[in-house]
C-alpha cells in the first residue's frame, strides 16, 4: 500500500519560510518522481517541483524558481520542500505525489500518488 504523509506547513509572514516534508510507505521506494504541488481555492492544482529518484534531477516552476528547494533522502523515503521569500500568492493547499510514468514533469495528471496536503498559508 502506497502512502504518503506530509508535514510543515502552517502560517508564516511573507518573507519567511517553511519546511514541508513528505514520508511515504516501503512501497514508494519503487516510484521514480515524487514531488510537491499546489492548489488554491478556485485555481487549478499546480506543479512546484519534482525530484527523481536517482540521481536527484528536478524541475521547478517558473513562479517558485530561486525560493524553494526540493531535496530527497531516499534512504527513509522523504522528500523535502524548503520554502524561502514565502509570498502571499503561495498560499495553498500542498500536495505531495509520486508518480510511476516515464517521465510525468510538473503535470498533475501523471501523478499516481497523493498525500492528504497540508496548509501553507502566508500574510503580508
Amino acid at each position: 500500500l502506497v502512502q504518503l504523509v506530509e508535514s510543515g506547513g502552517g502560517s508564516v509572514q511573507a518573507g519567511g519560510s517553511l519546511n514541508l516534508s513528505c514520508t511515504g510507505s516501503q512501497d514508494t521506494s519503487r516510484l521514480m518522481y515524487r514531488g510537491w504541488f499546489r492548489q488554491a481555492p478556485g485555481k487549478e492544482r499546480e506543479g512546484v517541483a519534482v525530484i527523481r529518484r536517482t540521481g536527484g534531477v528536478t524541475l521547478y516552476g517558473d513562479s517558485i524558481k530561486g525560493r524553494f528547494t526540493i531535496s530527497q533522502d531516499n534512504a527513509v523515503n522523504t522528500i523535502s520542500l524548503q520554502m524561502n521569500s514565502l509570498k502571499p500568492e503561495d498560499t495553498a493547499m500542498y500536495y505531495c505525489a509520486a508518480s510511476n510514468s516515464g517521465f510525468p514533469g510538473l503535470a498533475p495528471d501523471f501523478y499516481n500518488y497523493w498525500g492528504q496536503g497540508t496548509q501553507v498559508t502566508v500574510f503580508s
